[in-house]
C-alpha cells in the first residue's frame, strides 16, 4: 500500500490489505503493494518533436483506395515546407481506415506540376484564385468520396492513432455529427480540447495552455464546437447543412457556426482527445486572428451570430468564468462510480459488467466519472475508457477520492460504489458530500456469503470468523446506501431476509451475444475461463484436475483441458502437461471459445452471477456447471446446461455431453436463449430504466 501518514490512515491501510487477502489472496495483496510501491502510472505531457524536412523534399506516395472511409482535404495555406511536413505526418500516421488525400491549392501558387510530383495518387484541386481556409475545405468536400470528411490545416502536425479514433468515434456515438481532435502545441501544452459558447456569442476553449494529460481533457466529450484546423464531419450530414460558413471573417465564428448547424439537424459535435494533433504555427496563443485562446473582442462577428442563433443560444446561460464545470447546461445528468481496480474488461466478468452498465447510462443521459481506489492510470483500460466518453481520475491530477468528493460531489446526480471494500471506504465521504446524489452500493456478489461457502467447503472455523466479520460489515453498508445492487434473485432474496427494509435491485451481467461460430463436428477439448485473483477459480481448476479430468480420461483418453486465467497460482502451473494447458491471461479467447466442445465450472464455493459462463453461453457453448456455479442464471439441467456436483457425477455429465450431437446441440440452443433472455443489453436496459425511475 502507499506510505502512512496518521494512526488512522495505518489502520484504514491494514483494514484495506486485510480485504485484499481476504477477496483475493496472498498473490492479491502482494500485487496491491506492489503497485502502492512503484505508484500508479500517468499520462504525463511532454514536448512533441515536429518533422522539419529539408529541401530536396522525398516525394510521398498516398494510397488509392477503391472506396475510402474517409477523405481527408487538407487545403494549402502555408508554404510548400509546411504542407509537406503536414502530409508527412499524416502518410506515417495513417491507421486502419483507408483513406484518400485531397490539396486544394490556390492557383497563384507557382508550379502546380511540383506539388503533383510531391504528392503522388493526391487528389490536387486548383483554385483560380485565393480562397480562405474555410472556402478551401467546401471546395474540397465537394470531391470527396469517403464517407466522412476529415480537414486538416497544414499547419498541423497528426499524432499517431489520430484518424483511427476520429473515425471511430461515430461508431462508438451514433448521435456523433462531427468530431474534432485535440490540439497541441509543441511545447506539450494544451492548445484547445473543444469549447464552449454562451448566450451572448462568447467563447472560451477548453484547456488552453493548460496540461492536456489532465482528466477533464482526456476524455470523449460533447462540445460546442471545435476547431476545423482537425475536424470529421459525416458526408451526408455536410452537404445537409450546406458546409462551412464563408461569411465570418474570424475562423473561430465558422467553427461555432458549424457546430450550432451540427446541434440543428440532431447531432453532436465532440471532441475526441485520443486524436492528437500538434499545432505548427504561432505558439503565443494566435492562430493567425488573434482569437482561438479566449473571447474575441470583434463584436459585429458575435452580434451576428447571436443574431441568427438567438433561440439556439437562450439555453445557454451567462459566460462563466470555469466553463470546465459546466454541466447542467449539456442536459446530462452525472455519474460518479469508484471499485478497487480500473475495470479491464478481458480479465474479469465484474469488469465487463462494469464498462457495459456505463455505456447503457450514457444512453440514458448520464455523464459517466470513474475513480480506482488506487487512481492508478492502467493501460490499454484508460485509454479504453476515455475513448467510450467516460471521465477518469487518475495521479497525479488527483491525490485523494475523498478531496474529489468534497470539492465537487455537489454536481453528481448518482453515486455508484462497486465491491465491498471500496463502498467501506467511500461511503460515509459519499454521504456527506453529495448531497443531490442518489448513493448505490453496488454488491458484484454479496462477499459474505463467498466467504460462508469456503469456510464451509475448507471446513477452517478461520474463515468462518472471517465471513461473520464481513457479513456484518456488508449488511452494514447495504442501510447506509439507498440502494444496494445484486446481480440475481436469488441474491435480493437472501437480502429480503437479512435486510428486510433495504432498497434491493438486480441488475445482472450484461454480454454482447454472439453466438455459435462451428458445428460440434469440428468442436474438440474441454475449456475453463477465470480469472485467478479470485479464490474461488483456484479451488475450482485444483478439483476439477485432480478429481475429475482423470475420470473423464478414463472414456476420453485423448481429450485437452484447455485453463485460461490471469495470473495462474504455483499450483495451477504445475498441473500443465500435454493435455492439461495452462494459457494464462489470453488477449483474445473467441477461437477458443469457437473451438472447444464444452466449458466447465466446478466451482464448488462462490457468490453472485458466474462470468465464466455467460461467456461460454453467449458464444453457443455448453457449461457443465456444479449446481452452486449455476446459481440465479435461470439455467435449467439437461435444456441450457448440464448440473453435476461430485467428481463422478461431474465427469460423466461432461463425458455424455461430449459425445452426445443432439444433446450439445439442444444445450447450446438453450443456453443462447437464456443469455438473450436474461444477459443480453436490452434485458439489462430494462433493469436500470427501472432502477433509474424510482
Amino acid at each position: 500500500m502507499k506510505p502512512f501518514g496518521s494512526r488512522g490512515s495505518m489502520i484504514r491501510y491494514a483494514r484495506r490489505a486485510r480485504r485484499i487477502l481476504l477477496n483475493q489472496g496472498p498473490l492479491g495483496l502482494i500485487d496491491a503493494i506492489g503497485r502502492r510501491l512503484r505508484g500508479p502510472s500517468s499520462p504525463t505531457r511532454h514536448e512533441y518533436r515536429r518533422i522539419e524536412l529539408r529541401e530536396p523534399f522525398e516525394p510521398l506516395s498516398f494510397p488509392e483506395p477503391r472506396q475510402p472511409s474517409a477523405s481527408v482535404i487538407v487545403p494549402i495555406q502555408d508554404d510548400l515546407r509546411s504542407a509537406h511536413e503536414c502530409l508527412t505526418a499524416l502518410l506515417t500516421h495513417s491507421g486502419a481506415y483507408p483513406f484518400e488525400v485531397i490539396a486544394v491549392v490556390d492557383g497563384s501558387r507557382g508550379d502546380h506540376a511540383r506539388y503533383a510530383r510531391l504528392w503522388r495518387n493526391a487528389h490536387l484541386i486548383v483554385n483560380r484564385e485565393p480562397l480562405a481556409f474555410f472556402a478551401a475545405c467546401n471546395r474540397g468536400a465537394e470531391n470527396g468520396r469517403g464517407r466522412y470528411l476529415v480537414f486538416l490545416s497544414d499547419r498541423v502536425q497528426v499524432r499517431p492513432g489520430w484518424l483511427d479514433a476520429l473515425v471511430g468515434t461515430f461508431e462508438l456515438r451514433g448521435d456523433a455529427g462531427a468530431v474534432g481532435a485535440r490540439l497541441l502545441l509543441s511545447d506539450g501544452r494544451l492548445r484547445e480540447a473543444g469549447g464552449i459558447v454562451f448566450e451572448d456569442g462568447t467563447h472560451r476553449a477548453y484547456g488552453t495552455l493548460d496540461d492536456p494529460c489532465r482528466p477533464e481533457y482526456s476524455y470523449l466529450r460533447a462540445v460546442d464546437y471545435c476547431s476545423g484546423m482537425c475536424m470529421a464531419v459525416r458526408s451526408d450530414l455536410f452537404g445537409q447543412t450546406n458546409g462551412f460558413e464563408n461569411g465570418f471573417a474570424l475562423t473561430r465564428y465558422v467553427d461555432i457556426d458549424f457546430g450550432l448547424r451540427i446541434r440543428e439537424a440532431g447531432f453532436r459535435m465532440y471532441i475526441q482527445p485520443l486524436s492528437e494533433a500538434v499545432t505548427c504555427g504561432p505558439h503565443n496563443g494566435d492562430d493567425g486572428n488573434g482569437e482561438w485562446g479566449g473571447r474575441t473582442s470583434d463584436t459585429r462577428y458575435r452580434e451576428r451570430l447571436v443574431k441568427r442563433w438567438k433561440y439556439a443560444l437562450q439555453g445557454h446561460g451567462p459566460s462563466l468564468d470555469s466553463p470546465e464545470r459546466d454541466d447542467r447546461r449539456s442536459g446530462f445528468k452525472r455519474a460518479f462510480f469508484s471499485d478497487f481496480a480500473i475495470p479491464a474488461p478481458d480479465r474479469d466478468s465484474g469488469s465487463l459488467r462494469l464498462v457495459n452498465l456505463f455505456s447503457i447510462l450514457q444512453e440514458q443521459g448520464y455523464e459517466i466519472t470513474f475513480a480506482s481506489m488506487g487512481l492508478e492510470a492502467r493501460q490499454p483500460y484508460l485509454g479504453d475508457l476515455q475513448k467510450r466518453g467516460v471521465e477518469c481520475l487518475y495521479r497525479p491530477y488527483e491525490d485523494s477520492i475523498e478531496e474529489h468528493l468534497r470539492r465537487q460531489g455537489a454536481r453528481y446526480d448518482l453515486v455508484v460504489l462497486s465491491r465491498l471494500e471500496t463502498a467501506a471506504e467511500l461511503m460515509h465521504s459519499a454521504r456527506r458530500w453529495c448531497p443531490h446524489a442518489r448513493i448505490l452500493f453496488d454488491t458484484v456478489d454479496l462477499h459474505f456469503q463467498r466467504v460462508e461457502r469456503e469456510g464451509t467447503v475448507r471446513n477452517e472455523s478461520r474463515i468462518r470468523r472471517i465471513a461473520r466479520r464481513v457479513k456484518k460489515q456488508e449488511l452494514a453498508l447495504v442501510a447506509q446506501a439507498d440502494t444496494t445492487l445484486v446481480v440475481s434473485e436469488t441474491e435480493r432474496g437472501l437480502l429480503a431476509v437479512e435486510a428486510p427494509g433495504a432498497d434491493v435491485r438486480v441488475v445482472s451481467n450484461i454480454h454482447r451475444i454472439p453466438g455459435s461460430q462451428e458445428p460440434f463436428p469440428h468442436r474438440r477439448d474441454i475449456l475453463f475461463i477465470g480469472g485467478f485473483a479470485h479464490p474461488p477459480n483456484t479451488d475450482a481448476v485444483l478439483f476439477f484436475c485432480q478429481d475429475v479430468l482423470p475420470r473423464i480420461w478414463y472414456e476420453l483418453p485423448d481429450v485437452g483441458f484447455f485453463v485460461i486465467g490471469s495470473d495462474p497460482p504455483p499450483e495451477v502451473e504445475r498441473l500443465a502437461s500435454n493435455q492439461v494447458r495452462v494459457l494464462g491471461y489470453v488477449p483474445d479467447v473467441e477461437p477458443h471459445l469457437s473451438k472447444c466442445r464444452l466449458s466447465v465450472a466446478p466451482l464448488r464455493f462462490g457468490a453472485g452471477i458466474k462470468g465464466k459462463i455467460n461467456q461460454s453461453l453467449a458464444h453457443g457453448l455448453p457449461v457443465v456447471a456444479t449446481s452452486m456455479a449455476a446459481e440465479g442464471m435461470f439455467l435449467k439441467d439437461g435444456e441450457s446446461v448440464l448440473i453435476a456436483d461430485g467428481a463422478q457425477e461431474f465427469a460423466d455429465a461432461v463425458v455424455r455431453l461430449y459425445l452426445d450431437e443432439a444433446l450439445w446441440n439442444k444445450v447450446s440452443a438453450g443456453g443462447l436463449a437464456v443469455m438473450e433472455r436474461h444477459f443480453g443489453f436490452e434485458a439489462a436496459r430494462k433493469s436500470i430504466k427501472a432502477l433509474l425511475a424510482g
